[in-house]
């Protein structure tokens, strides 16, 4: 029988859908089941979205999109890009695709041959490993850990960079653990990358509006403008507007880099369907009071978050500015035991608290940081306080 393509050894499934999947199933068998799994933002988009979608449905032309993405969409991402401060960017700058996964994997194979060098900060998404995994790269990890804020400093990254890897993958706001990076904090970053012209970099910025405490958004082009030509910018509707299944991912970069990703598209998706265009269209170029405020509210959730969490003896978490996660340092239950079961890792600790307590959440190894787990906080508010309360009782019950 013929076999799998070699890179099928390294592909795995998402460990984060793993993990919805097995709530959602114990859902479907009658368990109460608080999910804080899946970074399913849990919120619908205006209606000027739903109407932009319907009407590009009632003219459909039954035709093919542009590889690119249509002039419309590239027009209002550009807006978008403008209300973030990013100015100077052209359609033949930006590219679309289906969601920013999409749009990361494209980049990873436009950027990089097999045994290039690829790093990142951990903890990192998921799919960062994964898709560097299937590409071949060189995978190399910088790790940040909660004593240092989950962030990574000028000089690990100095240090990174002077090996010389073709391409370097920043997070702001974090996935998974929810910190963002200051102006000041950005423009340390963007000096040591501008001292190594060798390495593309990959600004994965899509909870660029789910920012806290007015630290507001930062990214390295601002920095230092020079950075333009070697920095690419991802972006997506699933967080910010409440359209995850919709599946727009954008970038915008050096034109090189987007006219890569169009032909990339071009042998892929050939392009978005036009009523997705519509609506992602209306969803950046309408108004922004939903994001605005759902913002507004993931912030009040946080601080209910962080506070249950801390509260906790020996949990550490700190406190996250953006997105809407939680990363705490679980490590303390590490060799403690729940009902006459030892938790070995952190793996052990939410296969329990799900087991005890009906609560899902994803081990932090599955981001690279096993003494932590991620909290995503998107659940309907009614079910915050009763999930957290759950999770203390855990941690008292421990032996």
């Amino acid at each position: 029988m013929p076999q799998l393509a070699k890179r099928m050894g390294r592909a795995k499934p998402s460990a984060i859908m793993v993990v919805a999947e097995t709530a959602q199933r114990l859902k479907a068998e009658g368990r109460d089941i608080i999910s804080f799994s899946i970074g399913v933002p849990n919120f619908l988009p205006g209606e000027h979205v739903y109407a932009a979608a319907r009407k590009a449905l009632e003219a459909d032309s039954g035709q093919y999109g542009s590889n690119r993405g249509a002039n419309a969409l590239l027009d209002a991402f550009i807006g978008h890009l403008g209300r973030l401060g990013l100015e100077g960017y052209t359609r033949n700058h930006c590219a679309t695709g289906v969601g920013a996964k999409h749009i990361l994997y494209n980049l990873a194979e436009a950027l990089l041959d097999e045994g290039d060098g690829f790093a990142f900060a951990t903890p990192y998404w998921t799919s960062y490993m994964d898709i560097a995994e299937i590409v071949g790269a060189d995978i190399q990890l910088l790790p940040c850990p909660p004593e240092q804020d989950y962030k990574l400093t000028p000089a690990q990254l100095d240090a990174a960079l002077a090996k010389k890897p073709k391409l370097f993958l920043f997070n702001n706001p974090s996935n998974p653990t929810g910190m963002v990076y200051t102006k000041d904090e950005i423009a340390a970053l963007a000096d040591v990358i501008a001292r190594h012209p060798d390495t593309w970099v990959i600004t994965d910025d899509i909870y660029n509006t789910m920012v806290f405490d007015g630290v507001g958004y930062h990214n390295f082009v601002q920095a230092r403008p020079e950075l333009r030509e070697r920095v690419i910018f991802v972006d997506s509707l699933s967080k910010t507007y409440g359209m995850p299944g919709w599946r727009v991912g954008l970038m915008a970069g050096p034109e090189s880099v987007a006219r890569a990703v169009t032909v990339m598209n071009s042998n892929h998706i050939t392009s978005l369907p036009e009523v997705v265009s519509a609506a992602a269209t209306a969803a950046l170029s309408g108004p922004q009071d939903v994001p605005a405020q759902r913002c507004a509210e993931f912030q009040a959730k946080r601080d209910q978050v962080v506070a249950a969490l801390n509260a906790i003896p020996g949990v550490v978490c700190p406190v996250p500015q953006g997105a809407f996660y939680a990363f705490p340092d679980v490590s303390v239950a590490f060799g403690k035991s729940h009902e006459g079961k030892v938790i070995a890792n952190d793996v052990d600790l939410c296969n329990a608290l799900l087991e005890a307590k009906g609560v899902a959440c994803v081990p932090g190894s599955a981001f690279g940081e096993p003494r932590g787990l991620r909290i995503s906080y998107t659940c309907p508010t009614p079910q915050l306080a009763p999930g957290l309360a759950r999770i203390q009782e855990f941690f008292a019950e421990l032996a």
